[in-house]
């Protein structure tokens, strides 16, 4: 039985310039478990090139394995490759793991000042019990990642919002 594509799409408000969101987002460690609660690391990034000094070759050569728990209790494994990067618009990403398919972050700046994200995953779940339990547990899936994702959000505010050295 193939699993259902999951179309989620969230957005989030940053009261940051939308430079500030990016280098946040953008770093090339993709570090977002400094800032996600219910985000970490899974196991070390991986480089698919020489490192470089710049900062959109190295995010582009990087795969960062990342560990997402829900408030359900499950916890998921997913690996996020970047495969486009338009500092500091945009970033595509390709996840493989227990979620595979597609994501893309699009950042705006909006006349406040603030920065809007808008992220979209088209992803499918990978292990056997989310695939067997998809026909009746899909809404339940979806509320758990909505979850996750304001958690997100108000992770990247508060972590914004501390003094930088």
């Amino acid at each position: 039985m193939a699993a259902r594509l999951y179309d989620l799409s969230s957005t989030w408000t940053i009261p940051n310039s939308r430079e500030e969101v990016w280098e946040v987002i953008a770093d090339p460690a993709m570090s977002w478990q400094l800032w996600w609660p219910g985000c970490s690391r899974g196991k070390p990034n991986t480089q698919t090139a020489p490192p470089s000094t710049d900062p959109r070759e190295r995010l582009l050569a990087t795969t960062a394995t990342l560990n997402f728990k829900a408030a359900l209790g499950y916890t998921l494994k997913v690996a996020c490759h970047p495969t486009l990067v338009e500092r500091p618009d945009r970033i595509a990403f390709d996840a493989t793991g227990d979620l595979a398919g597609r994501g893309r972050v699009t950042l705006s700046s909006l006349a406040d000042g603030s920065t809007r994200l808008d992220i979209e995953w088209r992803v499918r779940p990978t292990p056997r019990w989310m695939r067997l339990l998809d026909p009746v547990a899909g809404p339940v899936f979806k509320h758990a990642h909505d979850g996750l994702m304001r958690r997100g959000e108000e992770g990247l505010r508060a972590y914004l919002a501390q003094p930088r050295s």
